[in-house]
Parts: structure tokens; C-alpha cells; sequence
């Protein structure tokens, strides 16, 4: 018997990215969808056969989903989650989880009394880029990483309800998931301190479209993460090590390694240059997740009670994180977590 899955949110993301990973894993059945819009619970209906509501507590009363899938605002995620688990539903709710630690630290109080599941949705950890470094990493290839830079940049103007804080919009709420988890995972720590900068740019609104991240860990790596306007060819991510780096731009990995032999220069001398090794090399697959592997590995967790790669204290961590980066900007300091 298929998961009775509902959606909140039936726009670009709940429509496409997440109704497209559903309907290719047979284990999940889209039985309801919650829209404010008429056109979209139209086309909802027309593709699944769905119920279609309007108003989400209606919806969560009226078709008892075993699973929900949250695609709404980020400003509506908290309480639409809380009131999903309420139900009786397990929760999926995409980037951002939700705006703010305090907001976190409900949701998971919510997912504890109900005695169902919260899982975030963080799609770069299923990322293409993300495991093949994992694996080059901890194969050594570049020895003890001191240094992990993570960017992402862009040249259009947004106009919608992400540019908005009354909504939860802005750049580091909505690019922060995909730019600061993954190298915080791949360096294997906890952030400790945080620096962060914000600018508005270019975009219409009242919200950050640039950010500027560096985290300190527990293991001493930095991290340092970045959304970015008008700016070409930047590496999205830069892995550095004692004994070599790791450049990444999209799919081009270039591995440049230092030589067995290299070593420090003669007593006395100033500097010798370590002669390099360089090789490169294509990443296949999807650099910010494939929704369909995704969502299988959702219902082994629920089916068969394995783990998912995200838990609901993952999505509370990666929320203070978030936090601490807005309050540094906000406030011109490092902010101790």
C-alpha cells in the first residue's frame, strides 16, 4: 500500500522538483494538494486525480495524510509543519525549514509529541559534487583540510516573494542551506564561531541578495561559504589541504597535488616551491540532488525504518547556523555558537 502523501505548496518547487520526485517512486500516491490558487489545484487535480483544498487544515483534517510535503513560503513552514504533525502526518518540508532557531526548536518539540517523523529537505547532500569530494577527501587526496570555500553567484534580478522579509525571503535563507551544510559536513566539525556579511545589491525588496559566511569548527577547518552577484567563473568549491587543492567549478574537478619528495626548504632558505601533480576530471550526476533518489530513500526510512542522510537535528543546527550568520552581519561581530 502507497504512502498517502499530501503537498502544501503547489507552485515552481511543489509542482515540478518535488511532484516530479514523487510520482517516479510507486511507494508514495499523491492522494490531496493545498493551494491558494485555483489554477494550480486545477492542474494538481488534472495530474494526480488529487483531493485539492485551499486551506491546509482542512486538507490535513479532511484527507489524513500519512505523509506531508511541505513547498509553501518559507515564512509558513513552521506552522504548517507543526500543524501536519498534529495530524497525525509525518513532514518533509523543504529549504529553509524554517526562519530562526526558535522556530526549529518548535518544530521538533511539535515532532516529538506527535510521535511522527520531521525531515528536512537539504538536496545538496544528495549532490553529485558533494560525494565525490567526500570521497576524495577521505581517501587523502589532499591531505589534512585546513580550508573549505563554498560560492554560488548569479547575474538575474528576482522580483517575487523571495525578496521579502515579511515572507522569509532573501539569499541566505534560500541559497544558505545549499552553501553552508555541505561543506560543514564534508569538513567533518561544528561550527563554533561565525562571521557573516550581508549587502542588498540588485534586487527589488528588503532582503540580503549577497552573503559572506566563515565558519570556524571544532576541528579547526574554515569554512567559508558565499552567494555572490555579478560575478563569472568563481570555483564553487575550493578544497584545501596540507598536501594539495581541490578546485570545482560545476562539473570540472581539478585535483592538483603536491609531489611525492616535496618538502620544506633547506635550512635557512627562504622558500621552495613543491612541484604539483595536476589531474582532472567530469562529476556525473546531479549537483544538487536527484528528488527521485531522494524520495526513495525517504520511504526505506519510513517503510523499513532506515536511516535519512537528514535529521530533524540536522535542520535545528544548520537553522542556528543561519541565525548566527544574520546576527554577525546585523550586529558587525563574531558570533560564538
Amino acid at each position: 500500500m502507497a504512502i498517502r502523501t499530501a503537498i502544501i505548496g503547489y507552485g515552481k518547487s511543489g509542482s515540478r522538483l518535488h511532484a516530479d520526485g514523487l510520482a517516479q517512486v510507486p511507494e508514495f500516491k499523491v492522494t490531496a494538494v493545498c493551494d491558494p490558487d485555483p489554477e494550480r489545484r486545477r492542474q494538481a487535480e488534472e495530474r494526480f486525480g488529487a483531493a485539492v483544498y485551499a486551506e491546509h487544515r482542512e486538507m490535513l483534517g479532511q484527507a489524513a495524510p500519512e505523509l506531508t510535503v511541505i513547498v509553501s513560503r518559507s515564512d509558513q513552514h513552521c506552522r504548517h509543519a507543526c500543524d501536519a504533525l498534529a495530524a497525525g502526518s509525518h513532514v518533509l518540508v523543504t529549504k529553509p525549514m524554517c526562519l530562526d532557531e526558535a522556530q526549529a526548536r518548535q518544530m521538533l518539540e511539535a515532532e516529538r509529541a506527535s510521535g511522527r517523523r520531521l525531515f528536512p529537505f537539504l538536496p545538496a547532500r544528495w549532490g553529485a559534487d558533494l560525494r565525490r569530494l567526500q570521497a576524495l577527501v577521505a581517501a587523502g587526496a589532499v591531505g589534512r583540510v585546513f580550508c573549505i570555500r563554498r560560492s554560488a553567484r548569479g547575474f538575474g534580478i528576482r522580483n517575487d516573494w523571495q525578496t521579502e522579509r515579511r515572507y522569509g525571503g532573501g539569499y541566505l535563507l534560500n541559497w544558505g542551506p545549499h552553501l553552508v551544510d555541505p561543506p560543514v559536513l564534508l569538513a567533518g566539525g561544528r561550527p563554533v564561531s561565525v562571521f557573516g556579511r550581508t549587502r542588498q545589491v540588485m534586487n527589488p525588496g528588503d532582503v540580503e541578495d549577497v552573503f559572506y559566511a566563515v565558519l570556524t569548527l571544532d576541528n579547526g577547518v574554515l569554512v567559508q561559504a558565499e552567494y555572490t552577484m555579478m560575478a563569472a567563473d568563481f570555483p564553487s568549491w575550493v578544497i584545501q589541504g596540507d598536501a594539495g587543492t581541490i578546485l570545482v567549478r560545476g562539473d570540472e574537478l581539478v585535483l592538483r597535488r603536491t609531489s611525492p619528495g616535496s618538502g620544506p626548504a633547506a635550512a635557512g632558505g627562504y622558500l621552495k616551491r613543491l612541484e604539483l601533480t595536476e589531474t582532472q576530471e567530469k562529476i556525473s550526476g546531479q549537483l544538487y540532488g536527484d528528488a527521485a533518489e531522494i524520495y526513495r530513500d525517504l520511504a526505506a526510512a519510513l517503510l523499513e525504518g532506515k536511516s535519512f542522510p537528514v535529521s530533524s537535528a540536522d535542520g535545528l543546527e544548520l537553522a542556528r547556523w543561519l541565525e548566527a550568520i544574520k546576527i554577525s552581519a546585523a550586529g558587525d561581530r563574531v558570533v560564538q555558537l
